[in-house]
């Protein structure tokens, strides 16, 4: 592999993020008939997939100095999605931080964002794009905009439905001492998020609700956090193939998603290093 291309590699994927995601690949499965192709390296695959998830471009444009097929690189990308590894990664860059301390649980920030999605599942309407077809992505962070969990909907569902699955979503993150946590101690989000069911599903969860309330305050309420997790949208949106959905599976969307999410995460460990 060229000098250039070597170079790059090690920038999509440090030894360090490589590290934590080897253990987590399942291991090459033969046919049982035979034939078929022969297993690839298990790194230059994932670097294959991250530098598709970085800059946007289609799988058939993935660069042969990656020393993989694009046949082969989309192949792995849906086994590993099929497994899950996109968000056992995300859980183990996120222990990471928290035996660090660096997990803020003093208050976790929801928020959504619309993309434009050219086809597949989980898309719908977007009512602020001329109802153009779009997805939402949907994204809880803690206190300082690490994000904790994300999920991907159709662009015409209400924000508030996703508060939940979010919400039950959060790992069981590491700690530097005691037990592992999930649970923040407040939940900050705008009015599209209030309602009284809600309110009450929070506290029974030990959860305080600072959630702006429709016709006495305004979404302005969020006040300082608000940044927090718009920093956190755009860190995301920072993944070129997260801009316009392309994938016709909702599966793989949310896959990119989550790899994003990791990647995200990882980025702030890395700075703990230097």
């Amino acid at each position: 592999m060229p000098a250039v291309s070597a170079d790059l590699s090690k920038r999509l994927v440090p030894d360090e993020l490589w590290r934590l995601v080897a253990p987590l690949l399942p291991p090459f499965a033969a046919r049982p008939q035979g034939g078929g192709t022969a297993p690839r390296d298990q790194r230059a695959v994932f670097t294959a997939v991250v530098y598709v998830l970085t800059s946007g471009c289609a799988w058939r444009h993935l660069p042969p100095t990656f020393g993989t097929s694009t046949a082969t690189a989309h192949r792995r990308f849906t086994v590993w999605t099929e497994v899950g590894l996109w968000r056992r990664l995300h859980r183990a860059v996120l222990d990471e931080l928290g035996a660090r301390s660096e997990v803020d649980w003093t208050s976790a920030i929801v928020d959504a964002a619309s993309v434009r999605a050219k086809r597949g599942s989980l898309t719908g309407p977007n009512p602020v794009d001329r109802g153009k077809k779009g997805s939402k992505l949907h994204v809880l962070s803690d206190a300082q905009g690490i994000p904790l969990a994300v999920a991907v909907s159709g662009a015409n569902m209400h924000d508030s439905l996703a508060l939940k699955p979010l919400i039950l979503g959060i790992p069981a993150v590491r700690s530097r001492r005691g037990p592992r946590r999930r649970r923040p101690v407040k939940l900050r989000a705008d009015k599209a998020y209030f309602s009284a069911e809600h309110l009450i599903w929070l506290r029974e969860r030990g959860l305080v609700a600072r959630i702006a309330r429709p016709g006495i305050e305004s979404g302005e309420r969020l006040g300082r956090h608000r940044w927090k997790i718009e920093r956190s949208i755009a860190w995301l949106f920072g993944y070129r193939r997260l801009t316009i959905r392309y994938e016709r599976k909702g599966s793989h969307f949310l896959a990119f998603l989550g790899l994003a999410a990791a990647l995200t995460c990882y980025k702030k460990l890395a700075k703990l290093a230097t």
